[in-house]
């Protein structure tokens, strides 16, 4: 059953997360909406300091979604980004036409920011819970699961001494999603890097100098199309 929002309420059920995992499933669509939530999702991996890009845990997906109905993600999305309409469009694709996003903003809710009456019960649970609010543990949400964020924080290569020995130093960090949704970090390195990643071509070879910062982050769409971007700092 869907959850009833209030008028004033209208612009904050538009999370911006809910355009990025609808728009990152459909390989980032040319359209301004779209735009605007990869563009966000570029933001947030640029330092300092590195947030996960796509925060699932602040789209309400259990708001439009039936137990046990046989509904594709994409279509569930388009629920959520239509709560409220009194004479929604039809779902005929996996990404709803522009017009429909008009609205999409970011949804903050933090202590004080919103008085607790306004919001629905259980509906500001989903925001601190740091995983999607539904299972999402099937295979339709793989490309959720395939975003991997490299934080490059230094990687510096150079001789050194009288014996001309290469000195070594990195610290890279790997972000990677659970079957949830929910984001983690972990110890990585410079050979770990995916092949995209630019800047590091020559690491551990003889003895280049080398002093590189970067954040990279990938993902493969819904259908498995590989995309990336990468931060130099």
């Amino acid at each position: 059953m869907s959850v009833g929002f209030p008028d004033r309420l209208r612009a904050q059920t538009y999370p911006i997360d809910c355009a990025i995992l609808l728009c990152l499933s459909g390989g980032w669509p040319a359209s301004v909406p779209c735009s605007r939530a990869r563009a966000e999702f570029i933001r947030r991996i640029t330092p300092w300091p590195v947030e996960p890009p796509l925060q699932i845990w602040r789209c309400p997906m259990a708001a439009s979604y039936s137990p046990g109905a046989e509904r594709s993600p994409a279509a569930r999305l388009y629920d959520i980004m239509n709560e409220g309409d009194e004479t929604p469009l039809p779902y005929s694709s996996p990404l709803p036409q522009t017009s429909l996003w008009s609205e999409v903003m970011p949804a903050v809710f933090r202590g004080g920011a919103t008085p607790p009456d306004t919001l629905p019960d259980g509906f500001a649970l989903q925001f601190v819970q740091e995983r999607a609010d539904i299972d999402i543990s099937g295979p339709e949400f793989n490309f959720v699961r395939s975003i991997r964020v490299y934080d490059v924080r230094y990687a510096r290569q150079r001789e050194s001494g009288r014996d001309g020995d290469c000195n070594r130093t990195a610290v890279v960090s790997l972000g990677t999603y659970g079957i949830q949704g929910d984001f983690s970090w972990s110890r990585s390195s410079p050979t770990a890097l995916p092949a995209a990643h630019v800047g590091l071509e020559r690491w551990g070879e003889s003895c280049p100098n080398i002093w590189h910062r970067s954040v990279f982050v990938d993902w493969r769409d819904y259908e498995g199309n590989y995309g990336f971007e990468q931060v130099n700092y």
